[in-house]
């Protein structure tokens, strides 16, 4: 039950962050191009990377900070992170088709979804 209350307290905390980010983004550089999307999904893949790799490299670290920070916080700042550090994983142990395919599959079969989603959306209108 405690991993559920520290997922759910960095989630809580990774939501708002997302969205003071992405207002401040907005206000700041308008919206013509997501700047705030986009700056979180980049810092949400440097903090995915740094907090894996040092828990990974410590182990005297305690895990609850796996549940409330790269599961609970990331998992709502940004998803992005975790594909990215998905490939990266993959990339790294030389699975490189693998990771190479991933990618392409996200992006074909996540803009077809999309599509599909918007679409679907428009025909209930």
């Amino acid at each position: 039950m405690r991993r559920y209350l520290l997922i759910a307290i960095g989630g809580a905390i990774g939501a708002m962050f997302r969205y003071f980010v992405g207002v401040f983004a907005a206000e700041r550089f308008g919206t013509r191009f997501p700047v705030g999307t986009f700056s979180i999904n980049v810092s949400a893949c440097f903090m995915i990377g740094f907090i894996l790799e040092y828990l990974s490299r410590h182990a005297n670290v305690n895990p609850a900070w796996r549940y409330a920070f790269a599961i609970g916080f990331l998992g709502a700042y940004s998803t992005f992170s975790s594909f990215e550090w998905e490939t990266w994983s993959e990339l790294t142990r030389g699975a490189y088709w693998i990771g190479i395919l991933y990618v392409a599959a996200s992006l074909i079969v996540g803009l077809v979804a999309v599509g599909l989603g918007s679409a679907t959306a428009r025909s209930l209108t």
